[in-house]
């Protein structure tokens, strides 16, 4: 899922952002609802990028996998949408949604936020970025190849 290099979160700011170009104070960034809309997001912001963003593993302390292959797992068990409602979710049907695709996510370090952000996340670019989820199909299919 390399393109999620150019996706990033914005902290303050709902959604997701795809990032075009840096500029001399910061980064200009479209937002990847559907208006599209242009900005500049200055070197302050926090800017997250998804690739470089990681779900703790309870196997060890330093175990994490990557976003881009829990997205992957919730693309082959649930689809293209996320149905779960975020905001009436318990926090126990948040964990047993993450636990169909991640089952042995460390329950102490990742919390009901977090699980939420994912599933919002995920509908964003499974909309917004249906080419995410191709290109990594291909390129996972000609390393079986290789």
């Amino acid at each position: 899922m390399e393109l999620l290099r150019e996706v990033a979160n914005i902290a303050g700011q709902g959604g997701l952002y795809r990032i075009l170009k840096p500029t001399r104070t910061g980064v200009i960034v479209e937002s990847l609802d559907g208006k599209k809309a242009r900005s500049v997001v200055g070197a302050n912001a926090r800017v997250s990028v998804l690739k470089d963003i990681s779900v703790y593993m309870a196997d060890h302390q330093d175990n994490a996998t990557p976003l881009g292959d829990i997205f992957l797992a919730i693309r082959n068990t649930h689809g293209e949408r996320v149905e779960l409602n975020t905001k009436k979710a318990t926090d126990a049907e948040l964990f047993d949604f993450l636990a169909t695709v991640a089952p042995n996510f460390d329950r102490e370090r990742v919390y009901a936020s977090d699980v939420k952000k994912i599933i919002s996340w995920y509908n964003i670019v499974s909309v917004a970025l249906p080419e995410a989820f191709i290109i990594d199909q291909n390129a996972e299919a000609a390393t079986v190849a290789e």
